[in-house]
């Protein structure tokens, strides 16, 4: 049974910095596909980040330069941290995995397996 947990949201001002944790149960984080995704008031959801097996990663351009995906392994942990937050930034972030393997990376897909229950990132 796979289990997805995130945590590391709140509120921020604009310009601060948040680093949200998604931990990991019955899944290795260092041997599939993971990735991030989020979903503000009235908006779609849309895929911020994703990292693969390999460690390439994608992410879409609204956040670019800002933020970073990465993981521990050891602690079977997916980050995303979050700098120079803007208002727009706001949103549910949830993260997500699946088991692929050799795929191209892209920060939009979105039909993952494995869904976590989100956490709030409000910038103001």
């Amino acid at each position: 049974h796979v289990q997805l947990v995130e945590s590391g949201g709140g509120s921020v001002q604009s310009g601060g910095s948040l680093r949200l944790s998604c931990t990991a149960s019955g899944y290795s984080v260092s041997t599939g596909y993971m990735a991030w995704f989020r979903q503000g008031p009235g908006k779609e959801r849309e895929g911020v980040a994703a990292i693969d097996s390999d460690g390439s990663t994608s992410y879409a351009d609204s956040v670019k330069g800002r933020f970073t995906i990465s993981r521990d392994k050891a602690k079977n942990t997916l980050y995303l941290q979050m700098n120079r937050l803007k208002p727009e930034d706001t949103a549910m972030y949830y993260c997500a995995a699946d088991r692929w393997t050799g795929c191209t990376v892209i920060a939009g897909r979105s039909d993952l397996s494995y869904w976590g229950q989100g956490t709030q990132v409000t910038v103001s």
